[in-house]
C-alpha cells in the first residue's frame, strides 16, 4: 500500500476505457493513458490506473518512464490483475547498450500492482539502472506486488549501482529469467514467488543482494549466480526446480549462512542438484534444508545449532574440469543460462569428441526448436534413452537426422563440418557469396555441396577454430568444446542472446572466432 506520509500528494487518474488525454487527469475526468500522466509536470505525484490494458493501440508511447518521486498504482491485493501494461520499446543503456524494455524506473519511482508484459524475443518488462558516481546515493526504486508475465527475456533486470527494493512480486513463464542483477547492483529481494521461468534468479558480476524469503519452483534453475556475485540467501523456499536448486559459477560467493546467522533456506525435489557447485572454493552452509545426496561440487555442511562440520561426499565434476580452457568464456555462458544440461552424467568435457546424442541435446537445449518434420522414429533410440526426447526435438526442428536404415547412431561422434552444416540449415540462415572462404588456408577440403554452408556460417561469425583460425579441419572429429562455441555463437547470430545485453552472456573477444574479413 502506499505509504501514509504520501497521502497529500497529488493523484492523476488514468482509464484507458473511459478516458481522454485531452482531459484534466482527475477521478471524474481521467486520461487515457499512462503516457499522458507520467509527462505532467507536477511531481511528486501519485497515478492512479484503472482496470484495462495499457498498449500501444490504447495509446500508449513505449518504454515508459517513471520519474523520481512518482508512484504508479494498480490494485495491489490482486498483483495487479486485469491491470496490465504491455508493450516495448527502445531504451539505451550505459551498461548494456540498446535494450526492448516496457518500463523504466529511476530514482525512489514506485510500480505498484501491475501486471507488466513485454512480447518482444528479447524485451525486458522493468529496467532498473543507477550511474551514480562515488558518494552520490543510487536509485532504489520499488517494485511491490506486481506480476511479470510472458516477457520475451526477463521480467525485471537491475544493473549499475541500483539498490531496489523488490517484493511481493510474481514472475511467471518469462522467456529468459524472471529477475536478473548485474552491475554492482544491491538492494533487497523479498518475498516473491518466481515460477516456470528458465532462470528464476540470476545474479552476475559484483551483485550483491539480500534474497530472502521467496519461492523459488518450476524453473529450469531456481537460482544462477556468475562472475563474482555475492548475495546473501536467508530463508528461501527453492523447490521442484527441472534442474539445480542453486548454481554457482566461478568466481560466485553466495552467503548461505554462518554460526551466527543460520541461512534457512529449503531445498528439496529439485531435479538434478539442490546446490551445484562449479566453483573451486568450497562453499559452506549453516542452517540449511537440503539433501546431501543432491549436492554436487565442494560443499560443507553445517547444522544450525551446532559447529560440527558434516562434509558430503559428491562427485566433484564442476567448472575446474575446463579452467584456462580455450572454450571456457563459451561453455561458462552457456551453463551459466542452463543450457548444458543434457549430458547423461552431467559432465562437460570440452576436448572429448561429441556425441550425435550430446549434440542432439545441447540443439535441443539451446534452441528448442519449432516442429517442421514428423517425429522421427529411429530403431536405435528406445524412449527410455536418456537423450530420447531431446533427439526427437532436434529432429523435428531440422537439426539432426537419421539414417537410411532408420537408425540414429547415438554414439556416433560428429565431424565439424556436420555441425556447420546442422546449424546453417537448422536455423535457415541466408545463403552467403562463397568469397568468405578466403578465411581458411585448407578450403579445399571443403566438399562441394557444402561450400555456400560454410560461407554462410563464416559470414554469421558461427565457425571457431582453435588452435588456428584460418584452418577449418571440415572433417576432423568435433570435440564438445567446439560443438559449444559454435552453439554459442549461433545464439548470437541469431539474436537470441548478445554479448553485450545478458548479464549471463560474456562479451566473447576470443581470437578462435572466424569473420568474412579474416585473410
Amino acid at each position: 500500500m502506499v505509504n501514509s506520509t504520501l497521502v497529500a500528494t497529488p493523484t492523476l487518474y488514468v482509464n484507458p476505457t473511459i478516458g481522454n488525454d485531452a482531459n484534466t487527469g482527475t477521478w471524474l475526468n481521467p486520461y487515457k493513458t499512462l503516457s499522458r500522466a507520467l509527462n505532467g509536470t507536477t511531481t511528486p505525484k501519485i497515478i492512479q490506473l484503472a482496470p484495462g490494458t495499457y498498449t500501444n493501440d490504447s495509446g500508449e508511447v513505449f518504454p515508459l518512464v517513471i520519474a523520481a518521486s512518482v508512484i504508479v498504482v494498480g490494485q495491489e491485493a490482486t498483483k495487479g490483475q486485469g491491470i496490465v501494461i504491455s508493450g516495448s520499446g527502445e531504451y539505451k543503456s550505459e551498461s548494456f547498450g540498446v535494450q526492448n524494455i516496457t518500463l523504466l524506473l529511476l530514482d525512489d519511482a514506485q510500480l505498484l500492482g501491475v501486471t507488466v508484459i513485454n512480447p518482444m524475443e528479447k524485451g525486458t518488462g522493468v529496467w532498473i539502472e543507477s550511474t551514480a558516481e562515488q558518494f552520490e546515493e543510487p536509485a532504489s526504486p520499488t517494485l511491490a506486488n506486481n506480476t511479470f508475465i510472458k516477457c520475451g527475456r526477463e521480467g525485471v533486470f537491475v544493473s549499475g549501482s541500483a539498490k531496489p527494493l523488490i517484493q511481493d512480486n510474481v514472475f511467471v513463464q518469462n522467456g529468459l529469467g524472471g529477475l536478473i542483477m548485474a552491475r554492482n547492483s544491491k538492494g533487497q529481494v523479498l518475498r516473491n514467488v518466481l515460477q516456470k521461468n528458465v532462470l528464476g534468479i540470476g545474479i552476475s558480476d559484483f551483485a550483491a543482494p539480500l534474497v530472502a524469503n521467496n519461492t523459488v519452483s518450476e524453473n529450469r534453475h531456481a537460482i544462477a549466480l556468475s562472475r563474482t556475485a555475492r548475495p546473501v540467501l536467508r530463508n528461501n523456499l527453492i523447490e521442484n526446480n527441472i534442474q539445480n536448486g542453486l548454481l554457482v559459477n566461478p568466481n560466485a560467493a553466495p552467503d548461505l549462512g554462518s554460526t551466527q546467522d543460520p541461512a534457512g533456506n529449503i531445498f528439496q525435489n529439485n531435479g538434478q542438484f539442490d546446490v551445484q557447485n562449479r566453483t573451486s572454493i568450497e562453499l559452506i552452509c549453516v542452517g540449511n534444508q537440503l539433501n546431501s545426496a543432491q549436492i554436487k561440487g565442494l560443499v560443507k555442511l553445517f547444522t544450525a545449532t551446532k559447529d560440527t562440520v558434516q562434509s558430503v561426499a559428491v562427485n566433484t565434476i564442476s567448472d575446474s574440469t575446463f579452467a584456462e580452457h580455450w572454450a571456457e568464456p563459451f561453455i561458462q555462458a552457456l551453463i551459466s543460462m542452463g543450457l548444458t544440461h543434457g549430458f547423461a552424467d552431467d559432465t562437460f568435457e570440452p576436448d572429448k569428441p561429441i556425441t550425435r546424442a550430446q549434440y542432439a541435446a545441447l540443439v535441443a537445449a539451446c534452441f528448442n526448436p519449432i516442429p517442421k518434420y514428423p517425429a522421427p522414429d529411429f530403431t536405435d533410440v528406445p524412449k527410455d534413452f536418456w537423450a530420447y526426447d531431446a533427439i526427437q526435438i532436434a529432429a523435428r526442428g531440422g537439426f539432426v537426422g537419421g539414417f537410411s536404415d532408420r537408425t540414429f547412431r547415438p554414439g556416433q561422434n560428429v565431424l565439424r563440418l556436420q555441425i556447420i552444416v546442422s546449424l546453417v540449415n537448422g536455423l535457415a540462415l541466408k545463403p552467403a557469396d562463397n568469397n568468405t572462404l578466403v578465411s581458411y588456408s585448407d578450403r579445399n577440403t571443403i566438399p562441394e555441396y557444402a561450400r555456400t554452408v560454410v560461407a554462410t556460417a563464416t559470414q554469421n561469425k558461427i565457425i571457431v577454430n582453435y588452435p588456428d583460425p584460418k584452418q577449418l579441419q571440415p572433417n576432423r572429429q568435433a570435440t564438445q568444446g567446439e560443438a559449444a562455441a559454435m552453439v554459442y555463437q549461433a545464439l548470437v547470430a541469431i539474436g537470441r542472446i548478445s554479448q553485450t545485453d545478458s548479464a549471463l552472456a560474456p562479451n566473447m573477444n576470443s581470437p578462435y572466432i572466424v569473420s568474412s574479413s579474416t585473410a
